[in-house]
């Protein structure tokens, strides 16, 4: 999973995408997918970004590892969320619905599905304190 940042051509942070999932649970999210067997979680993260965002990343930290069991209501999954820098346009593709860029002071928690909230919580208190 990516938090991804989205930079202008002036090295400005613009904002992190989200996606609208285009499967239930439906809502916002961040980007994000499955690691394939064989595959790096490196790699995974950078596929995923691109499958569905249309963005090639670069990673520039992990942010950490969200395991609860009760995190999908689906089933239980363990996400490894890195923040990766990308410029561009996000276009939403494969699971993705639609892709946007939203600035730091414009996100909706409430609107964020699975456990999403506290990954961005966790995301601006330790990258952007002062927004916390």
């Amino acid at each position: 999973m990516g938090i991804v940042e989205i930079y202008n051509s002036s090295d400005e942070l613009l904002g992190i995408v989200f996606i609208k999932r285009k499967y239930p649970p439906l809502g916002l999210a961040l980007p994000g997918g499955f690691v394939d067997i064989g595959e790096k979680v490196e790699d995974a993260c950078k596929r995923e970004m691109k499958e569905e965002i249309s963005l090639d990343v670069e990673i520039k930290e992990l942010l950490g590892v969200y395991s609860d069991p009760k995190r999908d209501e689906r089933f239980h999954t363990a996400s490894i969320v890195y923040v990766c820098k990308a410029y561009g346009i996000p276009k939403g593709a494969d699971d993705a619905k639609e892709a946007m860029v939203v600035k730091l002071e414009d996100i909706q928690l409430d609107k964020l599905v699975f456990d999403h909230a506290k990954i961005v919580q966790d995301y601006i208190e330790k990258f952007h304190p002062k927004r916390a």
